[in-house]
């Protein structure tokens, strides 16, 4: 068949993708077998350097979602269909798999074709069926709705590994930056592999995590289906990883916001007999997780920047006072024994009016990452521009007798940071805003003395 004038009756972006088995049923390469000018264009092939039959890896990016697809078309004989983001591209692709027929035993012929837009269009996101719609449906309506984010994605997750028949649905956020991940949602049937799980080394789990992308090659999912011998060159250690917990089959989905990666989610061991319901529901659930994780994110961070100081990267005034008001109305119980810290910066106003005020920023750092590593597990904030609180909790007499003397010896001993320093202890039930007025005035009353000692670093004239 000529499949060349074929394709060049189609007036849409196409081609025809072949693959060759041998005698015993292996698989060749997918190949391009024909295409039209405007898959040609679409792909900034010039039709001189088009090559029919070779590989479509020497022309587009490889990935195995597109892999797994094109052999379900090919030989189950199904027409398939997905609407995908690809981010080699940065653009949606509306994708058909098209079965056509073949004059040679050994080759199955497809069309492949498809339309390519910026902006993702909602008609098409809801192309789907209609249990894959109400699983997608469901989800959506309980991330809006749920009034505990975190809560609400671990039953989302549940609901995901439940509907998916899988032993296990996860998700992750990332911070390539920092290098860092976190869990926001895992279930997993346990076995007896559940344990081995907590062997592993945070940091070396990131090294995996970190060829995500590479794997997933700029598609929408990165798929492993029956063994995973294939797998192994192309990841050693994520092999090892997955073959020590059983795992025999993965679809891995990313989370994507505004071009960057923000987390991924996947789920293990799923029923393949129904796999095209499955592929529905997790593309359709990527879209909606990857939007509300985003808007997590960005609340958690303004969060986060409403309660710290920026310059010291402790807590500031604003969050000292939600503590206070959360202890004395009942939200926060303190411990059986606390105590209260106040520490003032003694010559500040000297250090930035000789040496500038940079100088005196980087002197309140460094007594602030002093506080932050005397007081270890403490909560430290400050609360005015020299001015720090630190509230301690689960420490006896004689653990808060030694933390503040340390801070004395500390200041004593040192020729930049010189510390007023007043303190608390008691029980819990003494009211928290009574101690920190006897620890506010033990630290002025050590700030008059030491300043009467050395009147030159006073900030006002004595």
């Amino acid at each position: 068949m000529d499949y060349q004038a074929f394709i060049n009756t189609v007036n849409k972006i196409a081609c025809v993708i072949s693959i060759k088995t041998d005698p015993d049923g292996k698989q060749g390469d997918i190949c391009i077998e024909a295409a039209n000018d405007l898959y040609l264009r679409s792909i900034n092939v010039d039709r001189k350097d088009f090559e029919p039959g070779h590989p479509y890896y020497e022309y587009v990016f490889k990935t195995r979602s597109f892999e797994g697809l094109t052999i379900r078309c090919c030989f189950l004989n199904i027409l398939l269909h997905n609407y995908v983001y690809d981010q080699n591209y940065n653009k949606w692709l509306d994708n058909y798999f098209i079965p056509l027929a073949s004059d040679r035993e050994d080759t199955k012929y497809m069309l492949f074709t498809y339309d390519m837009t910026p902006e993702s269009d909602a008609e098409k996101l809801s192309d789907i069926t209609p249990s894959a719609a109400v699983r997608a449906i469901k989800t959506s309506v309980m991330l809006r709705e749920g009034h505990n984010f975190e809560k609400t994605i671990q039953t989302v997750i549940e609901n995901i590994r439940e509907d998916c028949k899988a032993s296990g649905c996860s998700l992750i956020l990332t911070d390539f930056e920092k290098r860092t991940f976190k869990f926001l949602g895992n279930s997993i049937v346990a076995d007896e592999n559940i344990d081995k799980a907590k062997d592993f080394d945070e940091d070396s789990f990131f090294s995996v995590i970190e060829t995500w992308d590479r794997l997933i090659a700029g598609g929408n999912c990165f798929l492993i289906m029956g063994s995973l011998e294939e797998f192994r060159e192309k990841n050693e250690e994520w092999y090892e990883s997955m073959a020590m917990l059983g795992i025999e089959n993965i679809a891995l989905y990313p989370l994507r916001s505004k071009g960057k990666t923000i987390g991924y989610f996947w789920v293990t061991n799923f029923a393949t007999e129904n796999m095209l319901h499955t592929r529905r529901v997790l593309e359709l659930t990527s879209f909606f997780l990857a939007s509300e994780v985003s808007n997590y994110i960005l609340y958690k961070e303004m969060e986060k920047i409403s309660v710290t100081d920026l310059l010291t990267n402790t807590y500031n005034r604003n969050a000292m006072n939600n503590k206070i008001t959360d202890i004395v109305e009942g939200r926060y119980a303190l411990s059986d024994y606390y105590g209260v810290v106040f520490v003032d910066m003694n010559g500040l106003k000297t250090v930035n009016d000789k040496k500038g005020h940079l100088a005196g920023d980087n002197l309140l750092r460094e007594a602030a990452d002093t506080l932050k590593k005397i007081y270890t597990g403490c909560d430290v904030y400050r609360v005015g521009g020299d001015e720090f609180l630190v509230i301690v909790e689960n420490r006896s007499q004689e653990e808060f007798d030694a933390l503040l003397e340390k801070i004395k010896t500390l200041s004593n001993n040192s020729k930049t940071m010189k510390f007023a320093i007043g303190a608390f202890y008691g029980e819990s039930s003494f009211d928290i805003r009574k101690a920190m007025h006897e620890a506010d005035v033990k630290m002025y009353e050590d700030k008059e003395h030491f300043y009467s000692k050395y009147p030159e670093l006073s900030r006002r004239k004595i």
